[in-house]
């Protein structure tokens, strides 16, 4: 089967005969040119729209990524500003420490600048956002404070190392019992232990009595400890200068507290048989550069050198 194209004019006259398959040839070269034409056309928006989308997930994981690091940053700035604030309570306990020993030791206030504060800041603890840039100065306020706190000590140290030998000197010498009323029941030495039933060292003395005695300081100091410790249940440790400390355990009540200075013949606890005790009694401890020594010495003893 074939066709004719005649094209004809008054000079020219053209005859072409068109096979069929040259037909479907044609035919289909159009509906593949219509096809690719549509594609085109189709496709290019497609992909720019799949473009865009990936860039906007990835905008919203780095986006999310940004928020966790800021909230996780905020968590340290704020501890880092809570470490501060307690800081400087301890800084304003030191300084109330200071100024009443200073005080009691009849000493110069202008000689210890306890109640002058060092200069410190930073951002509220009460803001539910804090800017990032704020951690320089709270990290220079803490370095601040450190060396504030360091000096404090020093004044401390040499504070009392005056009190020690210039205005309580005297009544710092151990005599006495620790108790008002009571015995002694337990020497210093080898002894069976009441728990266990085999030998042990018992480091000090224990004075038995009513529970709730008063227990006296033997000799002036510092008190160095007023809290619980392992074994001697609530203790009261004294400082008394060169070296020499006192250990009062097993108190029911502590009336004391660290930092306080006490005089020969306070009253300093409650006899109590708190942490590793059968009965109420007080375990009597004097140690020179944190050794233990035999405190019956020191109990026997009447007056300074004698």
């Amino acid at each position: 089967m074939s066709f004719t194209l005649l094209l004809r004019s008054k000079k020219l006259r053209f005859v072409y005969n068109v096979q069929k398959r040259d037909v479907l040839f044609l035919a289909l070269a159009l509906i593949f040119f219509s096809l690719w034409i549509s594609n085109t056309s189709y496709f290019k928006p497609n992909m720019d729209m799949a473009l865009i989308q990936g860039t906007q997930t990835g905008l919203q994981q780095q986006e999310k990524e940004l928020l966790q690091i800021k909230s996780q940053t905020e968590e340290k700035l704020t501890g880092m500003v809570l470490k501060l604030a307690e800081m400087q309570s301890q800084m304003q306990r030191l300084n109330a420490l200071g100024s009443r020993l200073v005080e009691q030791a009849q000493l110069s206030p202008e000689e210890f600048q306890f109640d002058t504060l060092p200069a410190v800041g930073g951002p509220s603890t009460q803001e539910t956002a804090i800017d990032l840039q704020s951690s320089d100065y709270i990290l220079d306020d803490i370095a601040t404070m450190l060396e504030a706190m360091e000096d404090k000590q020093q004044q401390l140290k040499a504070l009392e190392s005056i009190m020690m030998n210039h205005h309580i000197d005297e009544q710092s010498y151990l005599t006495g019992r620790p108790i008002s009323k009571g015995w002694l029941s337990s020497y210093y030495g080898i002894r069976k232990d009441p728990f266990s039933g085999l030998p042990a060292m018992h480091k000090g003395l224990d004075f038995a009595g009513k529970e709730g005695a008063d227990v006296i300081a033997t000799g002036a100091g510092l008190v160095t400890w007023s809290g619980q410790r392992y074994g001697y249940g609530n203790l009261i440790e004294i400082d008394h200068g060169d070296g020499l400390t006192t250990r009062y355990g097993h108190n029911k009540k502590l009336k004391v507290k660290v930092g306080d200075v006490v005089t020969k013949g306070d009253v300093i606890g409650e006899m109590g048989r708190t942490g590793r005790a059968t009965g109420a009694h007080v375990h009597y401890e004097v140690l020179k550069n944190g050794k233990q020594l035999d405190p019956l010495p020191y109990v026997s003893r009447k007056t300074n050198g004698s």
